[in-house]
């Protein structure tokens, strides 16, 4: 039997690619001639599988990993190796949350092999031809934990960082060949996207309930409750079918944090994972406020403010006293998400016990410096917002993820 895993003796991390013409930049859906129809291939440290529409890719790791900070080599070699293996059907990987011309009304195409079923039946209810459900790819963090203690005090600590984390990673600011305004677009679209069930969202920010038997009956069995005349089957009647911006899984012991876009490239990735994991390890060990002031933070006021950072990114405004308290910021000013953010990296890696290893600071320092990549993006793409500017950006991008580079000048 296998020893339960406790706070943060192990880390899950899944990366979501597109796969898109090696020329043209169009998307290709053509996941299973890599994954074959199975949808599954597992290396020694990392697994890739599918995702809903035949134009992603999902890299993860092979179960818990004991350290994060092999995990960007690990991905890497599988870029590498997926890319080798996609040169031949003329196509390649492309970092970043959202395709920056998709159509999902007219190129969106379910997997059609094993899980069908779920996929159909999540169509058949929500329609998957919106960018909402065929185009946002993520990072999603894995963090374990045992027993009722232990959920409530990690769930509590996410809660709390969830609003602020689209000002740290937005990578989505074009939509269907323009700039919208938002620079985190998808997650503006993910948290409309079951608006027919709003129960399966909520409002992202999970609610503020601290135990199994709590989360089970204030949340898992209203979302049940509500699919069910639409879903007659069960299908959906699992853990999964929750879709706010952190879903526990009791079935394996953890919170998976779903609200991070896909950055340029692994290493991006795993040192925004690394200095997410830092923040909320020093929320759980109430290193700033007590358990108590965390779990009674609300919904409305999270959410509020987690709409800020979807709109502006690093540029929001944080000016509520109560919440730059809980995460020790210590001047009474207002102040940005991006000045925030610089702040925790040097309190989680300065100190006698400090969370954040140093060396990520050589990846976090310069993407802080420099903004969130959606706003690299649009300073790369400038007021040029022809199909032929916008694809001389993300090749670049694409280049970025085969060579593990930052974009943009951080």
């Amino acid at each position: 039997m296998t020893e339960p895993l406790h706070l943060f003796d192990a880390y899950g991390i899944e990366l979501e690619y597109m796969i898109v013409d090696a020329e043209s930049l169009d998307v290709r859906p053509i996941a299973d001639e890599v994954l074959g129809e199975d949808g599954d291939a597992e290396r020694e440290h990392t697994a890739w599988s599918n995702e809903l529409v035949l134009q992603v890719v999902e890299l993860k790791t092979n179960g818990p990993a004991p350290a994060l900070d092999p995990l960007p080599g690990y991905f890497a070699a599988d870029i590498a190796e997926i890319d080798g293996m996609l040169a031949s059907h003329g196509a390649r990987l492309l970092g970043t949350a959202m395709h920056p011309w998709f159509d999902p009304r007219t190129e969106t195409k379910l997997w059609p092999h094993e899980y069908t079923e779920v996929y159909r039946k999540l169509d058949s209810i929500f329609d998957a031809r919106g960018h909402g459900w065929s185009n946002l790819q993520s990072m999603h963090i894995n963090l374990p934990f045992t027993g009722d203690d232990e959920f409530g005090r990690l769930h509590a600590g996410i809660r709390a960082v969830l609003p602020i984390l689209p000002g740290l990673a937005a990578s989505s600011p074009l939509v269907e060949g323009r700039a919208t305004g938002l620079l985190d677009n998808r997650l503006h679209y993910y948290r409309t996207n079951s608006r027919r069930i709003p129960s399966v969202t909520g409002k992202v920010i999970p609610e503020p309930v601290y135990t199994k038997a709590e989360y089970h009956s204030q949340i898992l069995q209203r979302i049940w409750r509500d699919t069910a005349p639409h879903d007659p089957e069960g299908t959906l009647a699992h853990e999964w079918a929750n879709a706010r911006g952190a879903i526990a899984r009791f079935d394996r012991g953890a919170i998976e944090i779903r609200v991070l876009d896909l950055q340029e490239c692994p290493a991006a990735d795993l040192a925004i994972a690394a200095l997410v994991v830092a923040t909320v390890r020093a929320l759980v060990e109430e290193r700033w406020a007590p358990r108590a002031t965390l779990a009674a933070l609300e919904v409305a006021p999270l959410h509020t403010l987690l709409l800020a950072n979807i709109a502006e990114g690093e540029e929001a405004v944080l000016s509520d006293r109560d919440y730059l308290d809980v995460l020790g910021f210590p001047t009474a000013r207002r102040t940005t998400t991006r000045e925030l953010w610089q702040h925790l990296v040097e309190a989680l890696s300065s100190g006698p016990r400090p969370l954040l290893a140093a060396h990520w600071r050589a990846t976090l320092d310069p993407l802080l410096r420099a903004g969130t990549l959606a706003r690299r993006i649009l300073r790369a793409v400038g007021p040029d917002t022809r199909h032929e500017r916008l694809a001389e950006v993300y090749r670049s991008l694409a280049d970025h993820l085969q060579s593990g580079r930052l974009f943009g000048g951080a």
